[in-house]
């Protein structure tokens, strides 16, 4: 049969659909699918296996992916984190699913405690006492960001008597939402005070 004029531009919207001709998931439910069972980011290569693509055309499919589930206004979106994809749900919802999410989220980090993860982030790997001369104060709450393992320790310092280093970690940058460290905000000076709010 002869093939009609447009017909491999279609094949080519069936493969980035729920559902393709021959009956087997499209490209957008393989990635949905995908990022729901993870249970965490997942790169753009690992998505590219899943589709079993080169990694290019998988970048192109998420983005349309995350377009799509944009336009749909399901109530969650894609976000670029920590080097991968997930799927969230915005600040806006969050609050009202309070009731039903477990365990219930942790408190707010105390201005303190935010003040010490910023200097650790913009200066790791960083020493207890150099975060105290940064912040003119207590570095105490290193304990609790280590108990919420935004914060870890990475070496020791060739200082006298080989202080513990500390950097943060991929739930730091999975609960900022930042991609990577590149991605932090600029940072003037030596005030950390305005940093990580939010």
């Amino acid at each position: 049969m002869t093939d009609q004029p447009g017909s491999a531009q279609s094949g080519s919207v069936q493969s980035s659909s729920v559902q393709s001709s021959s009956g087997q998931p499209g490209f957008r439910a393989l990635i949905g699918a995908a990022l729901l069972a993870a249970g965490r980011p997942l790169s753009a290569r690992e998505l590219a296996g899943v589709l079993d693509v080169p990694l290019n055309t998988a970048e192109r499919e998420i983005r349309a992916f995350g377009a799509a589930l944009d336009a749909a206004g399901l109530g969650f979106h894609l976000e670029a984190v920590a080097g991968g994809y997930r799927l969230v749900v915005p600040p806006e919802g969050a609050a009202r699913l309070a009731p039903i999410l477990a365990p219930p989220p942790l408190p707010a980090l105390s201005g303190a405690a935010l003040e010490v993860l910023a200097v650790i982030a913009y200066r790791q790997p960083v020493t207890r006492a150099e975060i105290e001369a940064m912040r003119g104060g207590s570095a105490g709450t290193v304990v609790t960001l280590q108990e919420r393992e935004l914060v870890k320790v990475v070496g020791r310092s060739d200082a006298v008597g080989q202080p513990l280093l500390y950097g943060t970690t991929e739930r730091f940058l999975l609960e900022f939402g930042l991609g990577s460290l590149e991605d932090l905000p600029p940072l003037s000076g030596a005030d950390f005070s305005h940093l990580l709010r939010g």
